[in-house]
């Protein structure tokens, strides 16, 4: 029995793995087939990187590729900054009245369904527009708006269950020595959370980067995103220049989580070793 189930866990995790991961690299390599038949390989000319250029010299591609960095660049941040302060706020000042509505709204966006939440930001937009006059119709505004409403619901679960399990004695020690609030917050609290901070900005960026139905609901006529793009073209039939542009989506993404990664281990590493050094004096 023990042995079956021995066998049993790491095939299942191999075959899971394999669910996820054989798709994408299957992408990515048939971005370098050369025959315009995106499951037919071309031994005569591939590999080749003829799509990768004719992406590069696409100006509606990129065009998009860029606005969509811009606005995950700007929900990315806004969602942070909003989302720490309301995971503090949660974690840190118990019991007040309006929590529970705090709670409830910081929360929604994660079970509203995309098409009601796109929906609502449209009308939203729409009776705003009317009234006061901004924003002036759908655009890059808009679109960061709508993004910032969802992305921000999961940097407060991040940050607030990192606080659950901060350790307040090293707060209390720093107030003891005479720091005030603020100076504790950024020298003591902000470091602590950090990697937690660093995960929700992935996070958020990451969510905004690749939405399609919000965006589409909130978007106007020259403010198409890179995945608007790519549904689009799908739509009509998979080319090789998708396969190569979402190779390079794909690569970024890596990339940045990895590094992420490092960096996030060295700072744990480098504050166990000061601990240490702090526990051994």
């Amino acid at each position: 029995m023990i042995g079956g189930r021995k066998f049993f866990v790491p095939t299942m995790l191999a075959f899971g793995f394999a669910f996820l991961y054989v798709p994408i690299l299957s992408m990515m390599f048939y971005s370098f087939n050369y025959s315009k038949l995106v499951t037919v390989w071309d031994h005569a000319n591939s590999p080749t990187l003829k799509w990768y250029g004719l992406l590069f010299h696409n100006g509606r591609i990129m065009g998009a590729a860029w606005l969509s960095i811009k606005i995950a660049t700007m929900n990315a941040c806004i969602s942070v900054v909003l989302g720490t302060l309301a995971g503090l706020v949660l974690a840190r000042f118990g019991r007040f009245r309006g929590r529970t509505i705090l709670a409830a709204m910081t929360t929604a966006p994660l079970v509203m369904p995309e098409v009601i939440t796109g929906l609502a930001m449209l009308l939203l937009f729409v009776s705003m527009e009317q009234l006061i006059g901004w924003p002036a119709g759908r655009g890059v505004t808009t679109i960061t708006i709508a993004h910032v409403t969802f992305s921000m619901a999961y940097v407060t679960v991040i940050i607030q269950s990192r606080l659950a399990n901060f350790d307040d004695s090293l707060e209390e020690a720093a107030m003891d020595l005479g720091a005030r609030p603020a100076k504790v917050f950024w020298r003591i609290t902000l470091p602590l959370i950090m990697p937690a901070i660093v995960s929700g900005w992935l996070l958020a960026f990451t969510l905004s980067w690749d939405d399609v139905v919000i965006s589409q609901f909130v978007a106007g006529p020259s403010s198409t995103t890179l995945p608007m793009v790519i549904f689009s073209k799908v739509r009509l039939g998979v080319s090789p220049d998708v396969n190569a542009l979402a190779t390079i989506m794909v690569l970024i993404v890596a990339t940045g989580v990895v590094l992420s990664a490092i960096v996030m281990q060295r700072q744990e590493k480098r504050r166990a070793r000061e601990m240490q050094l702090a526990a051994s004096d």
